[in-house]
């Protein structure tokens, strides 16, 4: 089963580290867990219509949070890198 472009990427992910490198044509998304990076390139090239040069994959852990004496920890989450060709246009997401 074939999963929607819109599921695998979840959301951008804006910080100031990230701005920076959408100079460079590097955008950062919180992607699906199970995804891997052809998917991640097609669904990033379906959805905002660029040319995908490569991409990187991280898996991140949750942070642990407290509460008082209550100790918990946030999801665990899959980051995704990816690097635009350069004759590819810009991400609205990221433009500035």
């Amino acid at each position: 089963m074939k999963k929607d472009a819109r599921d695998i990427i979840i959301r951008p992910i804006i910080t100031e580290n990230t701005m920076n490198e959408a100079q460079d044509k590097k955008y950062t998304f919180e992607v699906d867990k199970k995804a891997n990076k052809i998917m991640i390139a097609d669904a990033v090239e379906e959805i905002f219509d660029v040319d995908v040069d490569y991409v990187h994959t991280m898996n991140m852990k949750g942070k642990v949070k407290r509460q008082g004496r209550d100790v918990r920890r946030r999801k665990n989450w899959k980051k995704a890198i990816v690097k635009l060709t350069e004759d590819s246009k810009e991400i609205e997401y990221f433009a500035s």
